[in-house]
């Protein structure tokens, strides 16, 4: 245990000074010669200077001494551990006053404070890259802050095995069996040492704190209160953060979750003053993905494909080399492989014959611009199986894919409604057109004028009603137009 002592023997140095004939006595006014007369109303005080700098005025030497006694008595008490130097040099200067300017709480205020500023001691700093940054009671208790960082994201198991290994660094290591890893070196990214540096005891961290600074840059947590409007994507632009960061700083938060005004998130920017980084090597037995092959066809119809040979997957023997920052992998490298069985590659025939009346199985915008006023889903009531298309820059509708008309005609609700079948197990329905351009058996290749935009049928305006059917299974047109 270290323990608390006076470098020097506390120096108190009395001064007393002869105050002038105008302080220290009433000159008397009379008819005759200059007389000096004693006032029993005079009061003795003492300025008070400790490391010859004025604190205050007291009325008894004694309140200075006792308070001064009483804080270093308080030194030992607080800082048990920590070797300490407390060094006041006190002045005091006598004088008298008619009115006594006395401040004795004052005095002990300044004292209290004087006392503190004026302690030293020779704690063991953690110096980054030059800079002290967190002073510790003990070089041991430094040791012990250093190693608990390198623990938070390696166990003390492999620390010990690691640092067993740097005591014989020739002898030669095992071969890693499968699916081992093991450390190669657990460093500090930053110049770490530990060095003796002058302080004022208030600035000693404990173990705690000082790992939670090295690891934070801050000790306390800065929190934001959810006002009405805020979503986790507008607080972390508005307080200087990545959104990944904020969602890292609030595990179980993500873009999907509903925030409740005055609800507290942590938005402490983290900058940590020291990075861990860790070196690991680790042999894999893994899984060799197949390619995927494709082999186009001119005699099949564009759109349709066929499997050539089923991919299968190879497996291989590997080591990486991995290096992590702060428990997050920053690079992994192949450093050797061993192939045991060659993947075999997924090769697919792709048609590219264009037929005029087959589709391609995606589809292009019918109409010429304009934008989604309504989408598939329920609305008043029942559902609405197609999206409503407005406002285009003219009323031309035309074919979404290649395919041939199965229906031209009135549709009762849809008004003027044209269907067309894209033989590839697609359907395409466009309702409300003021006229009909195709009949019923022409081959209508993508993008072939069908109609005229109108607002036939139960429609509330002009505009075009699209829907998608794969198979006799209603689609949602946004998930194939292009």
């Amino acid at each position: 245990m270290l323990f608390i002592r006076l470098s020097k023997k506390m120096e108190i140095i009395l001064k007393t000074a002869i105050t002038t004939a105008l302080a220290a006595s009433v000159i008397v006014f009379s008819t005759g010669p200059v007389a000096f007369a004693h006032n029993s109303k005079l009061t003795t005080v003492y300025n008070v200077y400790l490391n010859h700098t004025y604190i205050g005025t007291v009325t008894d030497k004694n309140v200075v001494e006792k308070e001064i006694a009483a804080q270093i008595d308080n030194i030992k008490k607080s800082y048990k551990n920590v070797d300490i130097t407390v060094n006041p040099t006190i002045e005091y200067i006598e004088k008298q006053d008619l009115h006594s300017t006395a401040n004795n709480q004052e005095a002990i205020q300044n004292i209290d404070n004087a006392i503190v500023q004026n302690t030293e001691t020779t704690p063991a700093a953690i110096v980054v890259d030059g800079k002290p940054v967190v002073y510790l009671n003990s070089i041991k208790t430094a040791n012990d802050v250093m190693k608990k960082l390198k623990l938070k994201y390696v166990s003390e198991e492999q620390l010990n095995e690691l640092d067993a290994r740097k005591v014989s660094p020739n002898t030669a290591l095992p071969p890693l069996k499968e699916n081992e890893t093991r450390l190669v070196d657990v460093r500090f990214s930053e110049k770490v040492s530990i060095n003796d540096e002058k302080t004022t005891p208030v600035k000693i961290m404990s173990e705690e704190e000082a790992i939670v600074f090295l690891q934070k840059g801050t000790i306390e947590e800065k929190k934001y209160a959810v006002q009405q409007g805020d979503v986790l994507g507008s607080i972390a632009n508005n307080n200087g953060l990545k959104l990944s960061e904020l969602k890292a700083l609030n595990p179980g938060l993500d873009e999907n979750s509903v925030l409740k005004i005055g609800q507290e998130v942590n938005i402490t920017a983290l900058k940590p003053l020291l990075h861990v980084m860790i070196e690991k090597e680790s042999y894999q037995k893994e899984d060799l993905p197949f390619k995927e092959e494709v082999i186009e066809d001119s005699s099949m119809p564009k759109g349709d494909t066929k499997e050539k040979q089923a991919g299968i997957n190879g497996t291989r023997i590997v080591t990486y080399h991995i290096f992590d920052q702060n428990g997050v992998t920053t690079n992994k490298e192949v450093a050797n492989e061993q192939i045991l069985v060659q993947p075999v590659n997924h090769v697919v025939i792709k048609g590219t014959k264009a037929i005029p009346s087959r589709g391609e199985g995606s589809f292009v915008w019918p109409t010429n611009g304009g934008y989604i006023s309504s989408g598939v889903g329920y609305r008043w009531g029942k559902m609405h199986k197609g999206i409503d298309i407005a406002r285009p820059s003219d009323l031309t509708i035309k074919a979404a894919d290649n395919g041939i008309v199965v229906f031209a005609g009135w549709g009762g609700a849809f008004g003027n409604k044209v269907v067309i079948d894209h033989q590839n197990g697609f359907q395409t329905i466009y309702g409300h057109l003021s006229s009909i351009g195709v009949q019923v058996s022409q081959v209508v290749p993508v993008g072939t004028t069908i109609g005229i935009m109108g607002a036939t049928g139960d429609a509330t305006g002009v505009h075009l009603h699209f829907e998608i059917w794969k198979n006799g299974a209603l689609q949602n047109p946004v998930d194939y137009l292009r």
